[in-house]
This record gives C-alpha cells, structure tokens and sequence, in this order.
C-alpha cells in the first residue's frame, strides 16, 4: 500500500505510519515523517491493531448530497446543450456559464466531466451524398476482405502540391525535456506531386513523383503499374473521383488494356482507399519535417523512403466493426 503510485495518498500515509511503528520509531518522530499530529498517528495504530489492514480503511460515510443538487445538474446540462452565451460567443467556457448561473466555475466543470462533456472541443466530418454510397463501399471493402483469386489489387492516388521547404535557420535538435525546434522562415524551391500506388496484399508500394497531376500523368502512372505485372494479369485499381480519374484519355486507356478495372470510391469516402493511410504516413516520417534544398532532393528523398518501406512492408489489416455507425 505504501509503495502503489496508483491508490489514495492517504491510504499510503496510513501504510507508512504503520511500517514507521513497526520500525521502532516513536510516536513523535513518525507523525513528523508524515506531517501530521501524533493523535491521528494513534488513531490509526489502534485501529490497525484492532482490525489489522481492514482497520486502515476510513471510515467516513462522505458528505450527504444536498437538497436540489440533481436540479441544479439538469440545468447545468440543459444550458450547456440548448443555449449559447450572451456575448456571441459560440460554446460556453466552465467560468462564462457559472457566472450566468451564479455558481462555481468548479461545480460546472465537475458536472460536465461527469456527463461527458467537452463544450471547447470539435471534430469534423464529411457525409458522402453519393446514391450508389453502400454498393460502392462494398465492392471495395470485398476486394479488401476477399480479392479475386489470381488478380493483382492496387490502391492508387496523388499526394499534390508536395513543397520542398528548406530551413533558413538551423534546426535546434532534441534533448531531454525539450522537442526539437525549427525556426519560423523558410524558402520554398517548388512544389512536386507524388503518385503512389500500394498493393494490398503486400503493403508494398509503387512511387512516381511527377511536376503537375494531370490525366495524362495519371495515365502514365497507370501504365508503369500495370507493367510490374503479368501480361493479361486482373488488375482491380482502387481511385477516388477526380476528374483527371475519368477523362477520354483514362477511358480510351481502359478500352487498350482490358485487364485493368477501376473502381472508384464514393463521393467523399477517400478513407475507403488504403493508400491514404501510407500517405498520412510519409507524412509524418518525411515531408512534415524535412528540409529539401531542391526538388530534386525533395524526389531523391521520397523515392529513398518508398525503397526503404518496401524492404519490410506489411499490407494493412483491414478490419471493420459496429458498421451500424459507418454505413447507415
């Protein structure tokens, strides 16, 4: 009990004053180690002796609730969900409600912490409008599940307007209880787009850094996966719906090579495309902090990192539950 850095503080300080007298120290001396008065030392060797560890226990029945406190609650909630302060603002902070309802600020914020909830905080989302949304969804989420035997299944998209920034000042480096820090100004040498195309059932991926993303790029790109496989190999390719995804050019690609089927996700469901994950990835690893001094280097850079990552890539496990609360 002594030892547990998890418990009460002053189940601890119960724990010491025993080991303190079972140590031989005085009465005196052990209500100094703990800051306390030697009567309450004395309070809790005599119970410890009449009822041993379940002696150390308080035996406080805690303050009663007082009369109108489950009203006052209902109407903390009830102004923190159905009305908005007088000044405009547009959530209420603990301090701005209390004073309306001429309370502490410590008793709303007690409430609050016990029906959960976060006025300050906000998250955002992004409903598809998409009619064909649940038969889209489950084509892809099957290629995923269950791919077709024998066919190759890609996921494929562009990272645009990449910048390769460089550092005007020298970048201050971690150390311990400091983050590492890079200065304000910067110089922007251009901006690059990174096609990827990553195959599901390795995790590996294909990269391709381009000037512009136009259709044409995109063709192109298409082409180079299409040459890492077998001739006449299925190949399922999983792309959002840019426009530069289905112009004349992509088509006419389509009608040449018809092993190759595209399968777009719905309006506004690009988290059904798995390389969205591996570019939320490079971005944290390398574009986020990095310092290019060119775009060469930004490329030269990229195209390390996609090496690297396919020596031990894992493809991701997709899993999906509750889909009550992602597809209605």
């Amino acid at each position: 009990m002594s030892r547990s850095q998890s418990g009460r503080a002053d189940d601890a300080r119960r724990a010491w004053i025993i080991l303190g007298l079972a140590g031989g120290r005085t009465l005196a001396a052990v209500s100094r180690s703990q800051s306390c008065s030697v009567n309450t030392v004395k309070l809790w060797r005599d119970r410890f002796l009449e009822g041993r560890l379940s002696g150390l226990f308080g035996r406080h029945p805690g303050k009663a609730v007082a009369v109108g406190t489950e009203r006052l609650e209902a109407r903390i909630i009830d102004w923190t969900l159905h009305r908005k302060p007088a000044d405009g603002a547009t959530h209420w902070s603990s301090r701005k409600l209390a004073a309306q309802l001429g309370i502490s600020h410590m008793r709303v914020a007690r409430v609050w912490a016990k029906a959960g909830l976060q006025p300050s905080r906000r998250r955002h989302y992004m409903a598809s409008d998409d009619p064909a949304f649940e038969s889209k969804a489950a084509d892809i989420i099957g290629l995923y599940l269950k791919p077709p035997a024998h066919a190759a299944v890609f996921c494929v998209d562009e990272k645009s307007a990449i910048q390769a920034l460089d550092r005007l000042d020298p970048v201050l480096p971690l150390s311990p209880g400091r983050a590492e820090r890079h200065g304000f100004e910067y110089f922007r040498h251009g901006t690059l787009s990174l096609y990827a195309a990553l195959e599901v059932s390795s995790g590996q991926v294909l990269g391709k850094t381009t000037q512009r993303h136009t259709s044409a790029e995109f063709v192109a790109f298409l082409a180079d996966v299409v040459a890492t496989q077998p001739e006449d190999k299925p190949i399922h390719v999983i792309a959002d719906n840019l426009s530069a995804h289905k112009t004349k050019a992509v088509v006419e690609f389509l009608a040449v090579h018809t092993n190759v089927q595209l399968h777009y996700t719905p309006t506004y469901s690009s988290w059904l495309n798995q390389v969205e994950i591996w570019f939320s990835k490079i971005q944290r690893d390398l574009i986020t902090r990095g310092i290019f001094t060119s775009k060469v280097d930004l490329a030269r850079k990229i195209a390390r990192y996609i090496k690297v990552h396919n020596q031990s890539a894992k493809p991701f496990k997709w899993t999906y539950r509750n889909t009550d609360r992602r597809i209605r």
